[in-house]
C-alpha cells in the first residue's frame, strides 16, 4: 500500500493511527499541503486525488482510496483484528456519528484551503483566519462532548477499547489543545485523550505541529 500524506494533517493521523492499530504498513508518498504553491494544489497531485486532499491510500491492488473514514473501515475489513467498530449496529452508528461530527463538521471547516479561500475572497488575515477556526473548533467540540457524554459506556468514546471515534477524536483534541484550548472544559473528551495519550497507535501518529 501507498499513503499520500502530509504529517500536519489531522485527516493523515487519523489513517496513520488506523494502520498502527492494524500492524499493517505502508509506503508513505509526502504531499505538500500549506501555501499557494502546495503540492497538494497542483495538477500532478489531483491526477492521483481529483479533490487534491491528503490521505489518500493506493491499495496493493491499485485501486485509490479518498477520505479518511473510507480509508479507515477499508482498513478495518481486510484487516479484522482489532476491531475498530463496536460489535452492534446502534454502536458502529454512534461511532460513525462522532466520527463524521468530527470530520464534517469541524475539520471540514479547517484545511489550508479554507483560510486561503477566507484570505482571497474577504481579506481576512491571519489573526481572523485563526479566530474562525478558533470558533468552529469550540462549538464543534463542545457538541462532540455532549455527544459522547450522553452514551458513554467504557474506558474510552464507545466501550473499552478504542475505535474509530476515538482515532478521529485524538488528533482533533490534539490540534484544539495546540489552539489554546484547555481540554478540562470537556471533560470526557479529555480523560479519553488522557488514556490513549499512553497507547502508542495514537501518540506516536499524532498530527505534527505546523511550523
Amino acid at each position: 500500500m501507498k499513503l499520500y500524506q502530509n504529517e500536519i494533517s489531522s485527516a493523515t493521523s487519523r489513517v496513520r493511527i488506523a494502520l498502527a492499530l492494524k500492524g499493517l504498513a505502508a509506503e508513505v508518498l509526502p504531499v505538500t499541503i500549506l501555501g499557494e504553491e502546495a503540492e497538494s494544489r497542483q495538477a500532478g497531485y489531483r491526477s492521483v486525488n481529483p479533490q487534491g486532499l491528503v490521505p489518500a491510500l493506493l491499495t496493493d491492488g491499485g485501486v485509490l482510496i479518498t477520505q479518511s473514514l473510507a480509508i479507515v473501515e477499508y482498513l478495518d475489513e481486510v484487516q479484522p483484528e482489532p476491531p475498530l467498530l463496536p460489535d452492534t449496529a446502534e454502536g458502529r452508528a454512534q461511532a460513525r456519528s462522532i466520527a463524521l461530527a468530527i470530520a464534517a463538521e469541524i475539520h471540514a471547516l479547517l484545511p489550508p484551503r479554507i483560510g486561503l479561500h477566507l484570505k482571497a475572497a474577504f481579506q481576512a488575515d491571519a489573526d481572523a483566519v485563526a479566530a474562525w477556526s478558533r470558533h468552529w473548533v469550540g462549538e464543534g467540540m463542545a457538541a462532540v462532548e455532549t455527544m459522547i457524554a450522553g452514551r458513554r459506556n467504557g474506558a474510552f468514546a464507545i466501550g473499552d477499547r478504542p475505535g474509530i471515534a476515538d482515532i478521529f477524536l485524538f488528533p482533533q483534541a490534539i490540534s484544539a489543545r495546540r489552539m489554546g484550548f484547555d481540554l478540562a472544559r470537556w471533560p470526557n473528551i479529555a480523560e479519553i485523550v488522557t488514556k490513549l495519550e499512553t497507547i502508542p497507535a495514537f501518540h506516536e501518529n499524532a498530527p505534527a505541529p505546523r511550523k
